[in-house]
C-alpha cells in the first residue's frame, strides 16, 4: 500500500503549533525575568536596610566589611566603586577606600628610599594601622587589596606581585619588572635574603642570569648586598617583617 505524502494542512497545522510554542517559550522566559527583576530589586532594598541598619560595623569590622562585600558581588553591587551615590551617602564607604588609597600612597613614599618601593602586604598593613592610629578601626588585608586596585585605576604605579601559596608583595613606585624580577623577590620573601647560588642550585639558573637579575634590583635600591658573609647575600628591606623594624621607622 503506498504511503500518501503530507498534505498542504498539516504542514500548516504543524507551523502553526510550532508558533504557539515560540509564542508560549517567549511569555514564559518574560515571566522568569519578571519575577527575577522583582526578587533582585527586592535583595537590593533588603541590602540597602541592612546596610543602614550596620552601618558602623561595616565601617569599623574589617571581617564584616569583607562580608558585605561579598553580599554586594552576589547581585552586582559594587558599593566602593564611586565616593558619590547611594553607598558613599549612607556608609562612607566609597569615601573609605579612597581615604585608605591616599595613606597607603603616603606610606609607600615615606619608606620608598629604604626599601626601593616593595613591601610585604603584612608589614604596608600594619605601617597603615600605625599612621591611622588606634581609633581609626582595624584595617585587612582585604582592605589593603581593594585600596591599591583603586590606586591602580589612576595609574600611581602600584603592582602587585603574588607570592606562591599565598600573599602579595607590594610594588609602591613606578617602573616594570621582569619575570625574573618577580621570581627573585617570591623567592626572598619567605626570609627577607637571598643568595645567588640558591637561585642557581633551586631554580636551574644560569649563574650569569642570576647575576643580571640581582644588579638590577640592587640598582632600583630593592636589594641591599652584604659580603661579610662566605657567599654574598642580598637582602631585601621591603620583605622584612619584623615589629621591631616597623616601630623604629
Amino acid at each position: 500500500m503506498r504511503r500518501r505524502g503530507v498534505g498542504i494542512a498539516a504542514v500548516k497545522n504543524k507551523g502553526i503549533t510550532g508558533n504557539k510554542f515560540k509564542s508560549k517559550g517567549s511569555e514564559l522566559a518574560e515571566d522568569q525575568l519578571s519575577q527575577m527583576s522583582k526578587q533582585l530589586e527586592s535583595f537590593q532594598n533588603n541590602l540597602q536596610e541592612f546596610a543602614s541598619k550596620h552601618k558602623n560595623d561595616i565601617r569599623r569590622n574589617a571581617e564584616f566589611r569583607q562580608h558585605f562585600q561579598q553580599m554586594c558581588a552576589t547581585i552586582g553591587v559594587d558599593p566602593l566603586a564611586s565616593s558619590k551615590g547611594f553607598w558613599s551617602e549612607m556608609l562612607g564607604v566609597g569615601d573609605y577606600y579612597y581615604e585608605l588609597g591616599v595613606q597607603i600612597a603616603e606610606v609607600g613614599m615615606a619608606t620608598s628610599h629604604r626599601n626601593g618601593g616593595i613591601m610585604n602586604l603584612e608589614e604596608l598593613r600594619k605601617r597603615v594601622m600605625k599612621s591611622r592610629g588606634s581609633r581609626s578601626g582595624d584595617v585587612s588585608k582585604d582592605d589593603i587589596l581593594q585600596a591599591i586596585k583603586r590606586l591602580r585605576i589612576l595609574g600611581s604605579g602600584f603592582t602587585l606581585i603574588p607570592i606562591p601559596g599565598g600573599g602579595h608583595i607590594v610594588q609602591s613606585v613606578p617602573g616594570e619588572l621582569t619575570l625574573d624580577h618577580t621570581i627573585v623577590l617570591q623567592q626572598a620573601e619567605e626570609t627577607g635574603y637571598l643568595k645567588k647560588s640558591q637561585l642557581v642550585n633551586k631554580l636551574g639558573w644560569d649563574p650569569h642570569r642570576a647575576d643580571i637579575a640581582m644588579e638590577q634590583l640592587v640598582k632600583e635600591s630593592m636589594a641591599w648586598v652584604d659580603t661579610q658573609s662566605a657567599e654574598t647575600q642580598y637582602w631585601f628591606p621591603g620583605l622584612f617583617n619584623t615589629r621591631a623594624d616597623i616601630a623604629k621607622s
